[in-house]
């Protein structure tokens, strides 16, 4: 058995220290979950949305459990980007793990806007667009679910951090990764629109639009109607479009996926590697077990310990062909 685990990973040109995130609107700003683990015992960490301007989000009930998961519509619910440049990057300039900043908006220009701001922050390492929430009336799903739309969002973000970062300079310059929307025909479509639009990763799958229904009532439970469904229940559906998006476009171009949805345990991050994800990002399960992260960077090493892995990649897109 192999005692010497190298964990370290290659993201997009990122040196991390092992490939265990925290997913966005999960964890708030990062020192939401400090009482509960070492948050530099992660290799990166993901804010919750940032819009432009502060956005309280959706009316309440807007979190439902159900089988396996939860559903929320939370509609990007956060305090804007002036508070959080004064209140929370001192935080995340602490921090040793990659910090990526979720950005939303309703409109290609407010991407734009928060990007520009942000690009010359040491304290950040990259932006994840989210352009595939499901639970805001504009912007979110309606640019994921169409590939012209994904492509023009990323490529006017990446100019700007293009224009920023001129050269072969690297110092300073952020990843672009763009999340995308389980909720298409097909994701391939819309990751390689990302890709040939200058995204240096991609994360997936954001969650599943869906519904909880109050038999007595017979109306939503939901004040939005219809939420986003994350948690265990997804995960198989999550892996294989992982896997998919891996096959027909990120390992050919070189690019990174980092994969979540309905991880909880070491064994269930191994799938995702294994199905080709460079990183993984835990979500829904910090909510039952706020400490599950560094837990999972532990069991993925054991993992590798007794199966004679000396460096986690070898694991990445190692699933044989059927």
């Amino acid at each position: 058995m192999n005692e010497t685990v190298d964990m370290s990973v290659d993201f997009a040109g990122l040196e991390l220290a092992n490939p265990v995130f925290t997913a966005s609107g999960t964890c708030g700003y990062a020192d939401e979950l400090a009482d509960f683990m070492d948050m530099n015992a992660l290799g990166g960490f993901i804010t919750k949305s940032i819009t432009r301007k502060p956005r309280k989000g959706n009316p309440t009930p807007r979190i439902v459990e159900t089988d396996s998961g939860m559903l929320n519509a939370i509609g990007w619910a956060n305090i804007g980007l002036e508070r959080f440049i004064e209140e929370k990057l001192g935080i995340l300039g602490s921090m040793s793990a990659a910090v990526f900043v979720n950005v939303a908006g309703a409109s290609i220009g407010d991407y734009v806007s928060v990007v520009e701001r942000l690009a010359g922050e040491e304290a950040i390492t990259g932006f994840e667009l989210n352009v595939s929430c499901p639970n805001v009336g504009q912007g979110g799903i309606s640019f994921g679910t169409d590939a012209g739309q994904v492509a023009k969002v990323t490529a006017a973000v990446k100019k700007v951090l293009d224009s920023r970062f001129r050269g072969n300079d690297k110092d300073g310059r952020k990843v672009l990764m763009v999340k995308l929307s389980p909720c298409v025909t097909d994701i391939s479509v819309t990751a390689r629109a990302a890709v040939e639009a200058g995204a240096d990763a991609l994360s997936l799958i954001n969650t599943f639009t869906a519904m909880v229904i109050d038999i007595e009532e017979r109306e939503p439970v939901l004040a939005n109607r219809t939420g986003g469904l994350s948690g265990p229940a997804i995960k198989p559906i999550a892996v294989y479009l992982v896997n998919k998006v891996y096959n027909e476009v990120a390992k050919k171009n070189g690019i990174p996926i980092l994969g979540m949805g309905g991880i909880k345990t070491a064994s269930d991050a191994i799938e995702f590697v294994v199905a080709g994800a460079s990183a993984v990002a835990i979500g829904t399960w910090n909510f039952v077990e706020p400490g599950c992260a560094v837990k999972i960077v532990e069991g993925i090493k054991k993992y590798c310990a007794d199966h004679n892995i000396k460096e986690i990649k070898e694991l990445v897109g190692a699933l044989k062909a059927g």
